[in-house]
């Protein structure tokens, strides 16, 4: 199943629409969540017994507004609600080994306002072990194209297979990213240094990576882009001409927001797009899916 946080926010109903179009397209069903937290009002010295139930009331009218977007966008896709007890993130985070993927909203604006993307988002992309997708307002335009950032890691394989995935099912082409930099070592000129040999295994890594993929999704376009430059300013430019940019996340552990990695992280806040965080879930390798 599909898992589609919401909170009643302009976000969150974008998220919505974006997941169940997925939803619809992986033939999956969708749970729309929507967390109660009632930490705040969970102090003996402020009692506030009616609180509770006004929090639970609430949350209830948002789910049930989400729902109504989903079935006016998507009639045919199965979809359900449910009232989580505790924090957004933790409450999402929780159904991750359940969900084919978790959707979330942001209220990051893109370029150096994306800093502004909300914690909710850091954490859930951090931890979560299934691929999160962070959706930041309704997209203007059906672009045909999902980004996705290559190297030769095994987070990196999971991206891919993801972003394949999603371009086959969208019928999109696949531009495939890779940018590198200088080793510190090119600039200290009394050492030998050959920028065609750097160009020729850069090429190389980026091949490698897509050879498998491209056999098993023959009906995909793949446009291969090897660039010199920073990943995420390379990803972020690339992103203003998708509608998807996929990522991996190298996080690990109870600290994975704060491990999501420099160019994980720095995508999330800076892309124009959704942006999909995909991880391997621990002692499994990158499946097909059937």
């Amino acid at each position: 199943m599909i898992v589609v946080g919401v909170d009643g926010s302009q976000p969150a109903r974008a998220a919505v629409e974006w997941a169940v179009d997925d939803a619809l397209r992986m033939r999956e069903p969708l749970r729309i969540v929507h967390a109660v937290d009632r930490s705040p009002y969970q102090i003996a010295k402020f009692p506030a017994a009616d609180w509770p139930d006004a929090l639970v009331r609430a949350g209830e009218q948002i789910l049930a507004e989400a729902l109504a977007v989903a079935r006016d966008r998507q009639p045919t896709v199965d979809v359900t609600t449910e009232l989580g007890n505790g924090t957004a993130a933790v409450v999402l985070t929780g159904l991750d080994e359940q969900a084919t993927e978790i959707v979330i909203g942001s209220r990051g604006h893109g370029g150096f306002a994306g800093a502004l993307l909300g914690s909710v988002s850091d954490h859930v992309a951090g931890r979560a072990r299934c691929p999160v997708v962070v959706v930041r307002g309704a997209p203007d335009q059906v672009r045909g194209q999902v980004v996705v950032g290559v190297d030769d890691t095994p987070e990196g394989e999971a991206a891919l297979r993801h972003a394949f995935e999603q371009a086959a099912m969208r019928g999109a082409t696949l531009r495939a990213v890779h940018a590198w930099q200088l080793p510190v070592h090119a600039f200290a000129p009394e050492l030998a240094y050959d920028m065609d040999d750097v160009r020729t295994t850069q090429y190389q890594i980026i091949r490698s990576a897509l050879e498998r993929f491209e056999k098993e999704y023959p009906q995909v376009t793949v446009v291969e882009d090897v660039r010199s430059g920073h990943p995420v300013e390379a990803l972020a430019e690339a992103s203003a001409e998708a509608d998807l940019v996929v990522v991996g996340s190298h996080g690990r552990g109870a600290l994975g927001a704060v491990l999501l990695g420099s160019v994980s992280r720095g995508v999330l806040h800076h892309a124009h797009c959704p942006v999909a965080v995909v991880r391997t879930r621990p002692g499994n390798p990158p499946q097909p899916r059937t």
